[in-house]
């Protein structure tokens, strides 16, 4: 997801919480509010996955290995 596309949905979820701490949400605006943080989450998930990925560590004969990854099963999702 580019930069501006998460900007508009954090945008959005304030909104839809600033909205619901004074007036309340409709039925509506709090499926959209869900579906909205699961979008930033798994965007945020993603982009925290890439991140990871990218990350070589040198061992003590100078070769350079990715990161191992442990316990796959908790992030799974």
């Amino acid at each position: 997801m580019d930069r501006d596309k998460i900007d508009n949905v954090i945008k959005r979820i304030n909104e839809l919480s600033k909205k619901s701490k004074t007036e309340g949400l409709t039925d509506d605006e709090k499926i959209e509010q869900q579906n909205l943080r699961k979008e930033y989450i798994n965007a945020f998930k993603s982009n925290l996955k890439s991140s990871l990925d990218s990350i070589r560590v040198v061992d003590k004969h100078g070769n350079k290995l990715p990161l191992k990854q442990k316990n796959a099963e908790k992030f799974s999702n």
